[in-house]
């Protein structure tokens, strides 16, 4: 189920969706600044006690519990992007919440396969799937910047990023006034992530992780 990519297209992952929302002012120095986090109903230690010991199922729960609407998800329809999908899928089907809203950066370069496999999802699970876009189409990117993945500059990765990723997230975290977005990163992906916790602040917004301590193992279960 996982998600193929031409050795020469763009692509994003699960890793918070590459690029975290800046829908809300950070400091210079990049920590955030402490009225630009949506508040929580009890201190984040208290919260971080009662999410470490719960299954990833329930840490879904807790959220759709405690900021209900504010509640989103971002895929990018890779693996564990597709088993915290069918989690939300089954709030839904079987305890009765309301569908989360799905957020779905399409830079336009997917491969065929990639929306063949968004459209089977779709077709199988309940959920609220909201496609991001850039407003700048890739034709006009092109012909106004070049196939900027390719110079091999840093700079050009940063304009694809930043015109293609991070520009439209954040206007749709701020069009649904995003309070909290889970995503499918996980602890053994990078020596980064191994620091991270269930919930953190990111960018403005409280970032959940519900497969954060989940192991290659436990996504191959799980998908079977």
């Amino acid at each position: 189920m996982g998600e193929p990519y031409p050795a020469n297209s763009p692509r994003s992952d699960d890793a918070e969706m590459t690029v975290a929302p800046r829908s809300l002012p950070v400091s210079s120095a990049g920590a955030e600044e402490p009225d630009s986090i949506p508040s929580l109903p009890l201190p984040l230690e208290t919260a971080l006690e009662q999410l470490e010991p719960l299954p990833p199922q329930a840490r879904l729960r807790w959220a759709a519990e405690t900021f209900a609407e504010g509640l989103v998800m971002t895929t990018s329809f890779g693996i564990q992007s597709a088993v915290l999908l069918h989690m939300a899928s089954e709030l839904t089907d079987r305890e009765g919440f309301s569908p989360i809203p799905v957020l779905w950066v399409d830079t336009g370069y997917l491969p065929a396969e990639t929306y063949q496999y968004v459209e089977q999802l779709r077709q199988r699970l309940t959920i609220d799937l909201r496609v991001v876009q850039a407003e700048i189409s890739p034709a006009r990117m092109e012909a106004l910047h070049g196939r900027l993945w390719e110079s091999g500059r840093l700079e050009d990765l940063q304009l694809y990023n930043r015109l293609r990723k991070v520009e439209p997230l954040d206007q749709a975290i701020r069009s649904l006034g995003v309070r909290c977005w889970a995503s499918g990163v996980r602890s053994n992906q990078t020596d980064h992530r191994r620091a991270m916790r269930p919930l953190e602040p990111v960018r403005g917004c409280w970032s959940l992780r519900p497969l954060l301590a989940w192991s290659h193992r436990d996504v191959f279960y799980y998908m079977q």
